[in-house]
């Protein structure tokens, strides 16, 4: 039987399924939300409980005007992994997050890692290139004076809707996948996620690049648990030399997908066996 979904101070979480915990992160984007894990949802219900939130400022959780940081989004999973914990005894268990995702689910895990057991990374930001990203702890690349350009009186919010036209979300969705063949059910959620009341305010910060880690190569560094990150060949989400960095490290494994960006749409049987794999063992991801 499934539980009720929860309400944690304006983050909504979409709870489905029976079984032990399980957390997955969406993206960030104009139009993000929990509809952007719909498939591993649907498979995963089958043996977990799966917790899903629509992060602060999408899907059904509050879009207020406010300053959407890292630190909001790494408070609110910590919170949402609070709850998990209050249902499902203190036991560590295991959470996946997707691109901009993986470094607040990363700063989550390294604050408190006795709470995160294993981590699924789908193709994390911050390892573009070969920069280093170990800049302050906390700090962000945010573009000065950006944010403030972006939000002007009347800007801000006819930018947005010109961004999430249903021709543009597609056009983004074709460069997600690197090709034109897309989830059509995905682009539909998503033209809808973007024309809720306030749903302009926290993908301005975006924009702005102040969701971005300046530190995120330190996070992943410093990472405990075994990491299982994967990544696609084609489409706006192929660079991934910064992994480099991360070479060495014992408790990190790759799996690199012939396809886009999101490989649990293009090949959901691999992805699901591979990721269920990495969850029922501390063997390597076949």
């Amino acid at each position: 039987m499934t539980s009720p979904d929860l309400s944690l101070d304006g983050v909504h979480v979409h709870v489905t399924g029976a079984g032990p915990p399980v957390l997955l992160v969406h993206s960030i984007n104009a139009a993000a939300g929990a509809h952007e894990l719909r498939p591993l949802i649907e498979r995963l219900a089958a043996s977990h409980t799966v917790y899903t939130p629509d992060l602060p400022g999408f899907g059904a959780s509050e879009r207020r005007d406010i300053a959407y940081t890292p630190r909001l989004y790494t408070d609110a999973l910590l919170r949402v992994a609070g709850a998990i914990r209050g249902r499902h005894g203190a036991r560590a268990f295991p959470a996946l997050a997707v691109s901009l995702g993986c470094e607040f689910l990363a700063r989550a895990a390294v604050e408190q890692p006795a709470v995160f057991s294993r981590l699924a990374l789908v193709s994390p930001t911050g390892l573009m290139g070969l920069k280093a990203r170990r800049g302050p702890s906390g700090a962000t690349r945010a573009v000065p004076g950006l944010h403030a350009a972006l939000t002007r009186p009347g800007w801000g919010p006819a930018l947005f809707r010109q961004l999430t036209r249903p021709a543009v979300v597609r056009y983004f969705l074709r460069r997600t996948w690197g090709g034109e063949a897309i989830d059509e059910t995905m682009w539909a959620d998503a033209v809808a996620a973007a024309r809720a009341p306030g749903a302009h305010h926290a993908p301005l910060h975006f924009l702005s690049a102040g969701l971005f880690s300046a530190d995120v190569l330190s996070l992943y560094e410093a990472l405990a648990q075994p990491v299982w990150a994967s990544h696609g060949t084609r489409g706006d989400f192929t660079d991934y030399r910064g992994r480099v960095h991360l070479q060495g490290r014992s408790n990190w494994q790759w799996t690199v997908y012939e396809g886009g960006a999101l490989p649990y749409f293009e090949h959901p049987q691999a992805f699901g066996a591979a990721f269920e794999a990495f969850l029922a063992t501390d063997g390597p991801v076949r």
